[in-house]
């Protein structure tokens, strides 16, 4: 194995580790099916990996990833968009609760995370990809190193999703139908 490639999976070894539960929630932002999400995942892995070859220090670590990635889930949204078809969730999809837990509180919670998820996917893939690193604590000014855009234009598009995904939700048009 030459120099390169050895950096470039020292690199993607490191960033895997520090940033695939993100990529994961990401991934669940981009795509309601769970093996077309698994599928995903392993893309922005790939993708990460082979642009780790030309990553030059010039932005974060973690700038990097996350524009690999939602460039990556972007593409994803575009290519399959007139393939989607409602899908439900099998039971298999949903995760174990523990025995001691209020059930009532967890299915409410699950509840309000697919809500929330099913409002997110029905954004443009830029917007999706703003707020989802709106919702990984993300800091405007990166948001915007990510994204390609000025942190000023970020926070007013935060603004403005936010009320977006409010008036969906009171328009009940989160429902699949």
């Amino acid at each position: 194995m030459d120099k390169i490639s050895t950096s470039q999976n020292e690199q993607y070894e490191q960033a895997s580790a520090q940033f695939g539960d993100a990529i994961g929630r990401l991934a669940y932002v981009y795509e309601k099916d769970a093996d077309k999400r698994k599928d995903l995942v392993q893309d922005i892995h790939f993708e990460l990996w082979r642009s780790l070859k030309i990553f030059d220090g010039r932005a974060s670590l973690r700038t990097w990833v996350y524009r690999i990635a939602h460039n990556t889930a972007a593409s994803h949204v575009l290519k399959n968009k007139r393939f989607r078809q409602t899908q439900f969730i099998d039971i298999d999809d949903i995760a174990d609760v523990p025995d001691d837990t209020d059930y009532v509180r967890v299915f409410e919670d699950i509840d309000q995370l697919e809500t929330l998820m099913s409002l997110i996917q029905k954004l443009s893939p830029t917007d999706r990809q703003i707020i989802s690193l709106y919702l990984e604590d993300i800091e405007a000014a990166e948001i915007g190193e990510i994204a390609g855009l000025s942190s000023a234009a970020v926070a007013t598009r935060i603004h403005r999703i936010k009320h977006k995904l409010a008036k969906i939700y009171k328009k009940g048009d989160h429902y699949d139908k």
